[in-house]
């Protein structure tokens, strides 16, 4: 299995969604999640903040618009291409406006725009701006009734790093978790009857910081949807709140940072999905 995506660091950079009320949407992750909002267009609003990025587009409420994934050089990039074309996976141009001019983009299995790059302003740490608040934009979850396609096109086609799997009794896959850098997931699967965004999350770190995070939400009303908890794959904690679209958000910390080990296999049951208590089972 290639390792470049390992190599690379390669991370999620940021998400765009589509929205009925894109400015309602971005003022939403303003308010709660110490962010700025600068208005593009009356159909485009963008929510920027310590270390992550929303971009709100006029469209259809809880559709991903794309995702991007900011590669460390740009060989990285022009090998994650190479890598793409030798599959038969057509190239298409970003529409990311914070990756310049040599990034491009992929559809996926499922048909979900993900978008390789350089980023324009590089990241240069994991020191919020804002003190206390730190929660760079961490991974994006997918539902998908084809999650075999999901493997065959980031893992065997790509080279993401397959990190976990949690297996139905049968042995079939009910997730799938893969990533491009020293964190347990970037992108990840589950099986589902509807294909489209699971959750995105954001990595606050610690535990306090995600009290700080839950205090900013219920300041402006905005109730925990689930949680706290703890996942058994990647042992993150967790809480999950609501946008006003109904995409689910989650706050993270403490996500396992992983390098060489193998592939680790969970049996599909609630406490793989949550060691402390209540599940949520998407199949």
């Amino acid at each position: 299995m290639s390792s470049n995506p390992m190599q690379s660091g390669a991370f999620l950079h940021h998400v765009a969604f589509e929205s009925a009320q894109p400015e309602r949407l971005a003022t939403f992750y303003s308010k709660n999640m110490d962010m700025d909002v600068i208005r593009i267009s009356d159909t485009e609003f963008r929510a920027e903040g310590p270390m992550r990025r929303l971009v709100a587009v006029k469209g259809t409420d809880k559709k991903l618009a794309y995702a991007g994934l900011a590669c460390r050089t740009q060989d990285v990039v022009d090998a994650m291409r190479a890598r793409a074309l030798s599959h038969g996976i057509d190239i298409l141009d970003s529409p990311s406006p914070y990756f310049d001019d040599k990034a491009f983009a992929l559809r996926d299995n499922d048909g979900h725009l993900i978008c390789f790059g350089m980023a324009k302003a590089q990241t240069v740490s994991y020191r919020a701006a804002r003190p206390g608040l730190h929660a760079p934009t961490q991974h994006l979850t997918f539902a998908t009734q084809d999650l075999p396609g999901f493997k065959d096109f980031y893992v065997d086609k790509l080279g993401f790093f397959l990190a976990d799997r949690v297996l139905h009794p049968d042995g079939d896959p009910a997730t799938i978790f893969t990533t491009t850098n020293h964190e347990h997931h970037t992108i990840a699967a589950f099986k589902s009857d509807r294909t489209g965004v699971d959750h995105h999350s954001y990595e606050a770190g610690t535990f306090e910081n995600i009290k700080l995070f839950c205090d900013r939400f219920a300041a402006n009303g905005n109730l925990v949807s689930w949680g706290p908890g703890r996942h058994g794959p990647g042992n993150n904690l967790f809480v999950f709140y609501d946008d006003p679209d109904g995409n689910w958000i989650e706050i993270s910390g403490e996500l396992e940072t992983i390098y060489d080990r193998e592939v680790m296999d969970w049996p599909q049951e609630p406490r793989s999905l949550n060691k402390w208590g209540k599940a949520i089972l998407r199949s």
